[in-house]
């Protein structure tokens, strides 16, 4: 029998607020059965830590990561499955010999999730100054499917022109901004709206929001 040939999505975190954002994709990715190569910045390791106490390190990525994944939005421990993270792999973010630096790397894409606009930047003019943003360059110049959750706000002029640039090169912008359409009642349903989308660009099924149907209202509890 031949054994299934692993194909994953890379997830860059890069340095932007919105850890919980790539928390919920993550989650997505391994409840529909994804493989995942995950690829956490410098800088990202100061927001995480920021954001929920968390102190990502190389040596214990793992136990790490069941405990990033295990938080809510609301940084209370314990509210999710981490799920099983056994086809997950992780890169260092100085690691430009990893094996997603080469083209010849089998991959389906990468979900840049948060993207600060330092990322956007660096990704926009291929500079390729860590494994982050060499891996988007690998994927944009192999005509593979980007997605860029771009997370910042308000935005200036030259970030919007790498943010175009990006566009013409084929990646899919997807600013990290929430609907409220759906019926949130908690910022993780705010949360998991952003995901949900970076995964429908991806083309991964998930159940993380409730869909527009067409009928006004309806998300709304019942008198």
């Amino acid at each position: 029998m031949t054994e299934r040939k692993r194909t994953p999505w890379v997830v860059g975190v890069s340095g932007a607020s919105g850890t919980p954002y790539a928390a919920s994709v993550i989650r997505g990715l391994v409840a529909a059965g994804e493989s995942v190569d995950l690829v956490v910045s410098r800088a990202s390791r100061l927001t995480l830590l920021d954001e929920t106490g968390i102190a990502f390190r190389d040596a214990h990525w793992r136990e790490d990561l069941a405990e990033w994944l295990a938080r809510g939005a609301d940084g209370k421990p314990g509210t999710f499955e981490a799920g099983d993270l056994d086809d997950v792999r992780y890169w260092g973010a100085g690691d430009l010999a990893a094996g997603p630096s080469s083209g010849s790397y089998p991959v389906k894409g990468m979900l840049i999730v948060p993207a600060s606009t330092a990322c956007v930047a660096g990704v926009a003019l291929g500079l390729s100054k860590d494994l982050l943003q060499r891996v988007a360059s690998v994927t944009l110049k192999e005509r593979r499917r980007l997605v860029v959750a771009v997370r910042e706000t308000p935005l200036n002029g030259q970030t919007l022109k790498h943010l175009v640039a990006l566009d013409e090169a084929g990646a899919v912008v997807l600013p990290a901004s929430p609907a409220f359409y759906a019926g949130a009642t908690h910022i993780q349903d705010l949360v998991d709206f952003v995901a949900g989308r970076v995964l429908d660009a991806a083309g991964v099924p998930h159940g993380l929001y409730r869909r527009w149907e067409g009928e006004l209202g309806s998300a709304r509890p019942r008198a």
